[in-house]
């Protein structure tokens, strides 16, 4: 069979993948070795997050899965550091994983182009230094121009539980060895990483009434702006802490732990690190806070978020005995480590192709990183390249100023990773402009560009371009300080006339103190991300400078085959990393760590002499 674009995995990255490939006309094969198990979230049960809803929400603005399939699935809506400047908030949605897989391979049987194919992924079929295809394990060969990896952990998994070993890339699933000998014998630079899952609790063995409750936002928002309203039932939440007692009895099993034993050598997590991590770590603190989070609207299993561990199930028992509220709680399934091959970011070009093997693309753990939403924006980003390079379509490549894809790639492939590489808000240095609720405003017009967006998705950007419109002349209407102090709001009545929009800068002073006739008329989303942008204008025009700087730098490329051990004055530490990560640009060799202002200068009069 002949296809475009092959994906390996069906997981959140090549789920992405999929569909993002299908939606820019490539004929796409996903290939999993049970399509039951597509889109299965192997540890918990949630979307979203400080950095991660920022993701999520771009995937969304290029009509990708993850958001509509989170709120299908969605029993618990929580904005993160409401606290906070909307910049830094983050939406995070627990999902029922029954829902969530279903919606999701509801979504992937709709897609046109898209096929599922049921098998083991053997290996790559090659020429030369040119994928082909896919060799399944029954003998059955698929071709293609392009093949996308999104293998998860299943890349040489191997799980730790205590003493026990086994292989596989989740709980009660197989590895996927025979691809991962085969990747390390073209010479491709691997290594491993290591992540970890908590033990699942029945929660009818948990007294629910000793512990705190956290219930889900009463504000109506969703993942994604296509989802009108909630569709489930909200669940709540509770709070729960270690102690001294659950501490000592850690600390009584760390001899049998592969993390101490050295049974698991690969670094993990640095950012969610499993329980006895952190009490050997943080030996100064009474206690680390749990949170007992539903699986599902039917089904009685609870996520004990923050007690992930590999410690022996005897331990791993003991520990949760320990901790208020669960003292009855019985483990259904027990914690574990798994730890997989990756491979190293640097070798991957900005689309996330590798650069030794044309026509192979990686996304997701793979990659180096951890997380749904990490995956699942790789996925989107690999599987609309992939088609590009298959179709002889123009690339996807997002910059640091426009998204936190971007962000996420740039430091991918060009610091590489020593530890499962998570998201966060302060990785991105435009996080002002960069806000989770303008994610459709700054992509979905790329997305366009990029022949990626279905008819409904098409439909909101031109009403929301009207919308805008209309929204951004109500607020140009210069209005005189007596007219807002008498709507109530906040301020002297100093004589000065303002526009509605500078008006929105001053403290206290709200859209319907300058604009009223907007409310009931528009998506008030889109008023609300509007009248931010005007609280944060000057801020955002200061960074638009040095955005417009950073791209004139931009423009200057460096060649691929340019020889930075030429240069005179870079030490022979910068040549190494310059030569690993290969950076395309002025600017992005700027960002490669270690890589000195006098250092650019010379490799900026070392590109013009060499091109001139």
């Amino acid at each position: 069979m002949d296809f475009d674009v092959i994906i390996i995995g069906g997981g959140h990255a090549g789920t992405e993948a999929a569909a993002a490939a299908a939606r820019r006309g490539a004929r796409t094969a996903l290939i999993s070795f049970d399509p039951e198990r597509i889109g299965a979230m192997s540890c918990n049960p949630a979307i979203g997050g400080l950095g991660k809803g920022h993701l999520v929400r771009e995937v969304d603005a290029f009509d990708g899965l993850i958001a509509r399939a989170t709120d299908a699935a969605g029993i618990h809506y929580r904005m993160l550091n409401r606290s906070k400047g909307t910049a830094v908030q983050g939406p995070r949605v627990q999902a029922d994983r029954k829902l969530y897989a279903r919606a999701i391979q509801s979504m992937l049987a709709r897609q046109a182009g898209l096929e599922i194919v049921a098998g083991e992924a053997k290996s790559l079929t090659v020429a030369g230094d040119r994928v082909t295809g896919v060799l399944l394990a029954d003998g059955r060969t698929l071709a293609s121009r392009a093949v996308v990896l999104a293998t998860g952990t299943f890349l040489g998994g191997r799980l730790f539980c205590g003493d026990q070993r086994d292989a596989g890339g989740r709980w009660g699933e197989q590895a996927a060895t025979v691809l991962g000998h085969q990747l390390r014998a073209l010479g491709l630079p691997m290594a491993r990483l290591k992540t970890g899952t908590p033990p699942r609790l029945d929660g009818r063995t948990i007294d629910w009434a000793r512990l705190d409750e956290q219930r889900s936002d009463a504000e109506p928002w969703t993942m994604s702006p296509l989802t009108q309203s909630r569709a489930l039932p909200q669940l709540f939440c509770a709070v729960t802490r270690t102690n001294p007692d659950t501490h000592a009895i850690i600390r009584s099993g760390l001899d049998r732990s592969p993390l101490f034993t050295g049974a698991i050598g690969a670094a993990g997590p640095r950012y969610c690190p499993s329980i006895e991590d952190k009490i050997h770590r943080f030996a100064d603190r009474d206690g680390h806070q749990i949170f007992l989070e539903p699986e599902g609207l039917d089904d009685h299993l609870v996520y004990p978020n923050g007690i992930s561990t590999s410690l022996p199930a005897d331990i791993q028992a003991a520990l949760i005995a320990s901790i208020e509220g669960l003292e009855r709680a019985r483990i259904v399934t027990p914690g574990y480590a798994v730890e997989y091959d990756h491979i190293d970011p640097r070798a991957l070009t900005p689309t996330l192709a590798l650069q030794a093997m044309a026509g192979l693309f990686c996304c997701g753990q793979i990659n180096g990183t951890t997380g749904y939403e990490e995956a699942a924006g790789q996925g989107l980003l690999a599987g609309l390249n992939a088609a590009a390079h298959a179709l002889s379509l123009a690339p996807v490549i997002l910059d640091r100023a426009s998204s936190y894809l971007g962000v996420m790639i740039d430091d991918l492939v060009l610091q590489g990773v020593t530890e499962p590489y998570r998201m966060l808000t302060a990785r991105a240095e435009y996080r002002l402009r960069l806000r989770a609720d303008n994610a459709e405003t700054r992509l979905s017009p790329i997305a366009l560009v990029a022949g990626c967006l279905g008819d409904a998705r098409q439909d909101r950007l031109s009403a929301r371009a009207d919308a805008r419109h209309a929204i951004e002349a109500a607020l140009a209407v210069a209005l005189p300080s007596r007219t807002l102090l008498a709507g109530g709001a906040p301020v002297v009545d100093d004589g000065a006339t303002r526009s509605g929009y500078d008006w929105l800068r001053f403290p206290g002073v709200q859209i319907g103190h300058v604009a009223p006739q907007l409310a009931g008329v528009h998506d008030q989303a889109l008023i609300d991300e509007i009248a931010e942008d005007a609280r944060y204008a000057p801020y955002i025009n200061r960074q638009d400078s040095e955005i417009a700087a950073i791209r004139r730098d931009e423009s200057l490329p460096i060649p691929v085959e340019f020889d930075f051990g030429a240069v005179p004055g870079l030490s022979n530490e910068m040549v190494e990393r310059l030569g690993v990560a290969r950076p395309v640009s002025l600017a992005a060799a700027g960002r490669v760590r270690g890589i000195t202002p006098a250092a650019l200068s010379a490799i900026l009069l070392h590109v013009r002499k060499r091109a001139a």
